[in-house]
């Protein structure tokens, strides 16, 4: 049984605004940084942003997840949908630390690879990195929908 309380439900709402919100702005902002940067600037680009979106997108998700747990507080009363709803929201909580992690490598690899150009290794190491990249952020996106209609479900119920 899910409670209500106005405050929480519009943290809650909030942060998963700037969560969602956030997770389309940086496969627009990648898209477009590729397309119109060249290999320096979009190492610096991407370290600044990860660096804000660290911090940002971190708290928003926490916010997101500490809420809901508030809102769906006894675990003894939770239903299989809440229960798969946390199980995901904390898959969620890796799959973001394991992206932080990956851009962090990435950022390295971009410097190598800026710095030797006709370094073929950097390159294809840079090429793999940006489809483990494109994956992780794409589970994310999946893990965060899934997670949205599941506790649309639960709410609804």
């Amino acid at each position: 049984m899910l409670t209500t309380s106005t405050p929480v439900v519009a943290v809650e709402l909030l942060a998963a605004c700037i969560w969602v919100g956030s997770l389309v702005c940086l496969a627009l902002v990648t898209r477009a940084a590729r397309k119109v940067l060249d290999g320096p600037s979009q190492v610096v680009l991407f370290r600044a942003i990860g660096r804000r979106y660290g911090i940002v997108g971190t708290a928003a998700l926490l916010a997101a997840i500490g809420c809901g747990l508030a809102l769906a507080w006894p675990p003894s009363t939770w239903s299989n949908t809440i229960d798969a709803t946390v199980a995901l929201s904390g898959a969620l909580v890796l799959l973001t630390g394991a992206g932080m992690a990956q851009a962090r490598a990435m950022t390295a690899l971009r410097r190598r690879a800026v710095t030797a150009p006709d370094d073929r290794a950097a390159a294809e190491a840079v090429r793999r990195g940006r489809i483990v990249a494109g994956a992780l952020r794409g589970t994310m996106a999946l893990v965060t929908l899934a997670v949205l209609v599941l506790a649309a479900q639960a709410i609804s119920h």
